[in-house]
């Protein structure tokens, strides 16, 4: 059993590419398997910060192989800038990056579809997507006969393919209200000289994944699997209809990447020690009041893609603990332990209080969830900075008690606390030993 899989159990941007980049090294492959460039990871390595969106966070460590499978949606042009990016910063991502040949393509048109859809409100909320094209391209995926994949640049019929697709869409968007200029930008003609410069870029990087992730894992080698979002946005187990169009949760992972589950023994679900959410959707225990613009200050809490506020609320243990059980969490990753270090008190919500009824449970309806209030308990905060602590032993014990509630409330134990930006300020526990070593290097 060689797996070990990082999964955001909130609403995403839980600091999960950090800790895949601190345990890189003791990997031999990272693997992304969902989503598409509206994950944003930022890594924080000495002076520099590192903010990826395709790439999976193991690309900083030149010994290690790093993979996107099918489950993920490429934008070719959005990768091609990262690729760039990191290669004028020393990175060189064609010596350690295959990319699925089975994985479909982020098409100009779905951009489009995606600003356009996007503008209209559900029941006086937008469902808060980045505009990136993420959704209408699965919709194509699943719908099939528009749909484009990397293994279709080197075919013989692309030019006819992309052609034939591109005019179906111009006629479709028109129907939408797309203006000339944006029907411009998708002409067939245009759309098909840009399918090859993406070709001719990506050449030697596009291949097989699923077959050589197979004999990777059959020989026992050492896979990092890293998540994008967060499991409460999961397309089947979030809070529908204001998710992600994957499966972000745990569940996705084998889906996705091409492997069954005999070869995942280790599941990190990563969370903030409060709640954070961008765009819309319900949110229990979202502070609309000076702590909650406190918390998002003190955590710089604007997201890494859109450059947007984040929500910011108490710890919802009800949530976690779904997340939790539905990803089969084997170790909990409390991050952002600094930011509650300044508050006088701290919250978290243990229940819901539905329609008058206490439940534990998160209800599937966003309707339900919106109706729920937080039955919060509360502790006396700690009042004592944490971002030098290195050693678990080290935190004042307001901070140790407070891991214990989450761990009593979640059932999963605390294996990583997290107290900075930076590698160094990762701390594991006792009871991670063996991640503890990962994060040798």
């Amino acid at each position: 059993m060689s797996g070990t899989c990082v999964i955001g159990l909130q609403w995403g941007d839980e600091a999960k590419g950090k800790l895949v980049d601190l345990l890189a090294p003791r990997f031999d492959l990272v693997v992304r398997y969902q989503g598409g460039a509206n994950a944003g990871h930022t890594v924080v390595a000495g002076d520099e910060t590192y903010k990826l969106h395709h790439i999976p966070s193991g690309i900083l460590h030149a010994g290690v192989q790093n993979l996107i499978t099918p489950g993920v949606v490429i934008n070719p042009a959005t990768m091609l800038d990262e690729i760039d990016a990191l290669a004028a910063r020393g990175v060189d991502c064609r010596k350690n990056l295959r990319i699925s040949e089975r994985a479909h393509l982020v098409m100009p048109w779905h951009r489009l579809e995606d600003a356009t859809i996007n503008a209209t409100e559900v029941r006086g909320e937008s469902i808060g997507t980045t505009n990136r094209g993420i959704g209408p391209c699965y919709r194509d995926k699943v719908g099939r006969t528009h749909a484009i994949r990397m293994a279709d640049l080197n075919q013989e019929c692309r030019d006819d393919r992309i052609r034939t697709v591109a005019q179906q869409k111009v006629q479709m968007l028109k129907g939408l209200g797309a203006t000339e200029e944006d029907l411009a930008e998708i002409a067939p003609d245009n759309v098909v000289a840009l399918a090859a410069s993406w070709a001719e870029r990506l050449d030697g990087m596009i291949g097989d994944t699923t077959d050589f992730l197979l004999d990777e894992a059959e020989a026992n080698r050492r896979i990092l699997f890293e998540g994008a979002q967060g499991a409460l946005l999961d397309i089947d187990h979030g809070t529908y209809p204001f998710v992600t169009s994957s499966n972000s949760s745990g569940v996705g992972v084998c889906a996705g990447a091409g492997v069954p589950p005999k070869h995942i023994n280790t599941v990190i679900g990563v969370c903030k020690a409060y709640s954070t959410r961008v765009g819309g959707g319900p949110f229990p225990t979202e502070l609309n009041d000076s702590i909650g613009d406190r918390i998002r200050e003190l955590g710089n809490e604007f997201g890494t893609t859109t450059g947007r506020p984040r929500r910011c609320g108490w710890f919802d243990a009800v949530a976690v603990r779904y997340t939790a059980r539905l990803s089969g969490v084997t170790r909990l990753a409390l991050m952002m332990m600094d930011v509650l270090a300044h508050l006088d008190e701290l919250k978290v919500c243990v229940a819901y209080e539905l329609d008058g009824k206490r439940i534990d449970r998160v209800p599937s309806h966003a309707e339900e969830l919106r109706r729920c209030k937080p039955i919060l308990e509360t502790m006396p905060g700690w009042k004592s900075p944490v971002d030098d602590v290195r050693k678990f032993d080290e935190f004042p014990a307001g901070a140790l008690d407070y891991v214990r509630w989450i761990e009593e409330l979640v059932g999963v134990p605390v294996g990583i606390l997290s107290v900075g930006p930076d590698r160094a300020q990762t701390i594991f526990t006792d009871s991670s030993s063996g991640l503890a070593l990962a994060s040798a290097d």
